[in-house]
């Protein structure tokens, strides 16, 4: 009898290293990692990118990238990749943060990067809390939600609203792109890594702007099984931050 040889349909994207992740379980900081390496591997530019990693989960990014990658300080990751860029203009640049690192501590930095057209891509991992540090309120933390900073969960009138920074980037004239994704379902996954291979595209091919964020979950600070809080992001999360292009330019 003939033994059919079967065919491989998912494989590793090359510039993904085969490391063991450190992040906790029902984490989804690996899926948006996978979809910035298959964004690299469809413009073949995994020699070529340099990586930017913030403060947060993501400090560990030159472990699971074949890529170089500098760290910078808190919240200044769109500032050292403008030097980086203005260095070397043909290398790709993008940097990974998180709420607490983009939209608090480095508020001014993205914006101004933004509002100048800085030629870096930029993505922009949102779970609505500070995962690193204890879970603490973020700008990105929902009215009501509790955090260990919050523990009566936000109140709007003392802690001021959500913070939708790819609402405030479309409205800059230097953005180029500027959407909002999620990975809770295997639809949105697709999305996902649609959204952030234009977001490469923008700056790969027109050298411009471009910011991708990724609605995702904490089930470790959130309290929640991963079940849980992918619901919590289906249910919650997508309703306060819609999902969308909010601009293209290239449209």
């Amino acid at each position: 009898m003939k033994t059919e040889e079967m065919k491989q349909v998912f494989a590793r994207p090359q510039a993904l290293n085969p490391v063991q992740t450190h992040f906790c379980p029902g984490c989804q900081h690996g899926v948006i990692h996978r979809l910035v390496a298959q964004a690299m591997d469809a413009f073949d530019i995994q020699g070529q990118t340099i990586g930017v990693a913030s403060v947060g989960c993501s400090v560990f990014l030159y472990g699971y990238f074949g890529i170089d990658v500098i760290e910078a300080p808190h919240g200044r990751a769109p500032a050292v990749a403008t030097g980086a860029k203005r260095v070397h203009p043909r290398r790709p640049v993008f940097t990974y943060q998180g709420d607490g690192d983009l939209a608090a501590i480095g508020t001014s930095e993205i914006l101004h990067t933004a509002n100048r057209g800085e030629p870096i891509t930029v993505i922009f991992v949102n779970n609505t809390t500070y995962g690193m540090t204890g879970g603490q309120m973020a700008p990105t933390t929902l009215p009501s939600q509790k955090t260990s900073t919050s523990p009566y969960g936000r109140d709007e009138s003392k802690d001021g609203y959500p913070i939708k920074m790819t609402e405030i980037l479309a409205g800059l004239e230097g953005t180029a792109y500027a959407a909002r994704v999620a990975v809770d379902t295997p639809q949105r996954v697709i999305q996902a890594g649609k959204a952030i291979k234009k977001a490469f595209q923008t700056q790969v091919e027109d050298n411009r702007f471009a910011f991708v964020e990724v609605l995702s979950t904490c089930p470790t600070n959130w309290g929640m099984n991963p079940l849980e809080a992918n619901a919590r992001v289906a249910e919650e999360m997508i309703p306060y931050f819609p999902l969308g292009v909010f601009k293209d330019v290239s449209a």
